[in-house]
């Protein structure tokens, strides 16, 4: 992350239970990064996003409702969260079976990510990531 005079603010944005906003999720995801500066794990954030944005929509996000993202800078890095009102708490599968289709997004976080996370909130729950050296 660039080394500026002031801090670069929080970006949010909210999206509605459709399969447009993942890709519009990415991108938002992306232009903030630039925005910031950030070069070297953006491609990681981003894919991260991109897998958060989808489990939100698939398993927390009820019919009628939608999902926060909210991106800050976290010392030299970026923490990503994507706020749901639905319930459950989401794991890492132990052992995603090779012929699923799904299954792997928090795998992949868990990978690429410094630090992860869920957080309640009232409704949902907040799954989070950090990402250092950004």
């Amino acid at each position: 992350m660039n080394k500026e005079t002031q801090p670069p603010s929080p970006r949010e944005r909210f999206y509605r239970r459709e399969r447009r906003s993942v890709p519009a999720a990415r991108a938002f995801a992306r232009e903030a990064l630039a925005q910031w500066g950030v070069r070297g794990r953006a491609d990681d954030v981003v894919l991260c996003v991109s897998e958060l944005a989808t489990n939100a929509l698939v398993h927390g996000v009820p019919a009628g409702r939608g999902f926060l993202l909210r991106l800050l800078p976290c010392g030299d890095g970026v923490r990503v969260e994507v706020h749901d009102s639905g319930g459950g708490v989401p794991a890492v599968p132990l052992d995603p079976g090779e012929s699923d289709e799904g299954g792997r997004g928090l795998l992949l976080v868990s990978e690429l990510a410094d630090k992860w996370g869920v957080a309640e909130r009232e409704p949902g729950k907040i799954v989070w990531f950090e990402v250092g050296g950004a």
